[in-house]
């Protein structure tokens, strides 16, 4: 265990952790928002913001991080007003991104071989000012995230509820983009551009696989992640290996684990009592505290009851009514 005392493998170990919590934590929100190749879309982006930090002379993480934000902010505007469509949007981001990023990096004399290191990842390589760096925009991430989780969730699952209760859809929809956009760019000196949407998506639907609840899946897809942000930096020392591929090679064999783990649970916690229409509903009263919005993608229970939908909440069916849910 030498290996923990070297300061280099301090750095990337720190690192690989932040990444590993803060890119499944935004990750929750795009793939409850069908936009789990957004991750994919915005790398491509940032690598127009490393080109332009090699022909300019600039660190190229804070300039990456600049260009990504206002590029998915940019691209989240044109479809909230209809002009493109998301798959549209994320075709910009590709293929503008990618060539954009070659062609300044040629115009700065630099080939494909220096654009490699932030395509794939050069976790070993962080320094201490990247890894303040990286420590200070995970922080961000997860204190937004963190406090705004209730709201966030709301425009991510529908945002005609979202609206229809007040919330401030467009500032909220900017923010999980912009927060997409930091983690991607956070993540290109460990998993790399081209591998980050891999550990943003993959522990997300392992969660998914496990615990049912939006808030219990997104801790739980945290957890994953740093598992295998963790083994796969230690692992890479070991095996002599990229620690990007590693680490995402891992997750998707945690994925593929949690599949029989989740039959099992199924299994375990089947009702023994299936409720229908005619089951008598309990007495009614007001939930005092619900951030819980629920809806056909939210993973509870749902039973037809007299005209409406009641969701199956910690042994309560919980209904939607007004701006507030009614426990029955």
């Amino acid at each position: 265990m030498e290996w923990l005392f070297l300061p280099f493998m301090q750095r990337a170990l720190l690192a690989a952790l932040i990444t590993g919590v803060t890119a499944p934590a935004i990750g929750t929100f795009l793939v409850q928002r069908k936009l789990s190749l957004l991750g994919d879309g915005l790398g491509h982006l940032a690598v127009a913001g490393v080109g332009l930090a090699l022909l300019t002379g600039t660190a190229p993480l804070p300039l990456a991080v600049a260009i990504c934000v206002l590029g998915s902010i940019g691209i989240e505007l044109l479809r909230e007003s209809g002009r493109a469509s998301g798959d549209v949007g994320l075709a910009i981001l590709f293929y503008g991104g990618l060539s954009g990023g070659l062609l300044l990096a040629g115009l700065a004399g630099q080939g494909t071989g220096t654009l490699s290191a932030y395509l794939f990842g050069s976790l070993l390589t962080v320094t201490v000012a990247d890894l303040w760096f990286i420590a200070a925009l995970g922080a961000v991430v997860l204190v937004v995230v963190i406090g705004l989780l209730p709201q966030l969730f709301a425009v991510s699952a529908d945002e005609p509820f979202a609206r229809s209760i007040g919330l401030p859809v467009r500032l909220l929809n900017i923010v999980v983009v912009s927060l997409a956009a930091i983690t991607v760019t956070v993540s290109m000196r460990t998993v790399g551009l081209l591998l980050v949407s891999a550990l943003m998506v993959v522990p997300v639907a392992t969660a998914n696989h496990l615990v049912i609840g939006f808030r219990r899946g997104l801790f739980l897809a945290m957890g994953v992640g740093a598992v295998a942000a963790l083994s796969g930096a230690a692992g890479s020392y070991y095996l002599n290996t990229a620690p990007g591929s590693l680490i995402v090679v891992i997750a998707i064999g945690l994925f593929v684990v949690s599949w029989p783990v989740s039959r099992v649970l199924q299994r375990r916690n089947r009702p023994l009592v299936e409720l229908t229409d005619e089951a008598p509903p309990l007495d009614h009263e007001l939930a005092e505290s619900h951030a819980h919005v629920h809806d056909e993608r939210c993973g509870h229970l749902s039973v037809q009851h007299a005209g409406h939908v009641d969701y199956i909440h910690d042994g309560h069916r919980h209904a939607a009514h007004g701006d507030h849910y009614d426990e029955h």
